[in-house]
């Protein structure tokens, strides 16, 4: 049990009972005197009776500060700043990121596609409290880099490693949503989030996209789809060369129909990103689809104060050591 006073708390307040006992001490003390004056030895009668009385008053305030400061410390005064933490389930959500050759187009200048979204996605990782994430890239097959985790280090570092040609070429969309899925169907909570970007049409894997769509929609699963690509013709790296990669100027082909019913047929939605900008906002907005209430208790990290009364305890004591050991021991 905890007691909490505007900032000052008592970790063990029941120790305070012991404060009453020290008072009816006192009183019991008082009144078992008798009228004389005792003294243990004689020799302090030829010091004097006032320094004999001057002694034994200082022994009962010593020995009285020693036992309210040692009770004090038992009961543990502490200080703190209070805090916010959350401990609500959140949501989980699987991040699936398109790594075909094409996201290499340099049509979100001054970046590629890929590092674009890597960025926009870290800056979507960072802004998570209490949500398990996780990451699938895709090609021409697809792969879970990271599973459901809280742990967001693990995450911004597994999409700052993504980079095109880890995996077959493609654009398996059918493949990475089932990958998906199977992360997100036993994941807690009640609330699952896919959100998927690539920038093709589907072309590789057995797997048909809507199909896929269709069995994480009887998971429970939301998907939000984003297309990314300029209008009209974009630089598409298309070889290498000698002096890197070669790029053809191609025309920028997203399949939005289908991402529109993968996205409709999971209660999400579709976004087309045509720059960076755009790109920063759809997650920005994603974020605020997807925010959900969650349970915060309070807590206080204390300073202990205890070691001041205890000190003062010592003191106490040490100084009664003192006094019987200059004027002798008395009742």
């Amino acid at each position: 049990m905890t007691v909490l006073l505007r900032g000052f708390a008592l970790a063990s307040p029941w120790w305070l009972l012991l404060l009453p006992l020290i008072a009816w001490w006192l009183w019991w003390r008082r009144h078992r005197q008798p009228d004389a004056i005792l003294f243990s030895r004689v020799d302090l009668l030829r010091r004097g009776p006032a320094r004999g009385r001057w002694a034994a008053r200082a022994l009962l305030v010593l020995r009285v500060v020693a036992l309210v400061g040692g009770v004090l410390a038992l009961a543990r005064p502490r200080t703190g700043a209070r805090t916010e933490q959350v401990t609500g389930d959140g949501i989980s959500i699987m991040l699936v990121v398109d790594l075909s050759s094409s996201m290499l187009a340099e049509d979100f200048q001054p970046q590629n596609r890929l590092e674009v979204a890597k960025e926009k996605i870290k800056q979507f990782v960072l802004g998570r409290t209490s949500d398990a994430v996780g990451l699938v890239s895709f090609s021409g097959e697809a792969l879970t880099q990271v599973p459901l985790t809280v742990d967001y280090p693990v995450v911004l570092a597994a999409v700052d490693n993504l980079q095109s040609g880890q995996l077959e070429d493609g654009t398996a969309i059918g493949t990475a949503i089932a990958t998906a899925s199977n992360r997100l169907r036993d994941a807690p909570g009640r609330s699952k989030v896919m959100v998927l970007l690539t920038d093709g049409v589907n072309n590789r894997g057995t797997i048909d996209p809507r199909t896929a769509a269709q069995a994480a929609a009887s998971m429970g699963i939301r998907i939000y789809t984003i297309g990314v690509g300029s209008e009209g013709m974009a630089p598409v790296p298309v070889g290498r060369g000698v002096f890197g990669l070669r790029y053809e100027n191609r025309k920028v082909e997203i399949d939005e129909p289908l991402l529109t019913d993968i996205a409709r047929g999971t209660e999400g939605r579709y976004f087309r990103a045509r720059d960076g900008a755009a790109l920063q906002r759809i997650y920005e907005q994603i974020d605020r689809l997807e925010r959900v209430p969650v349970r915060a208790s309070r807590f206080v990290r204390y300073h202990e104060l205890y070691p001041w009364p205890l000190g003062l305890a010592l003191l106490a004591l040490v100084l009664e050591l003192g006094v019987l050991a200059w004027r002798g021991p008395l009742p």
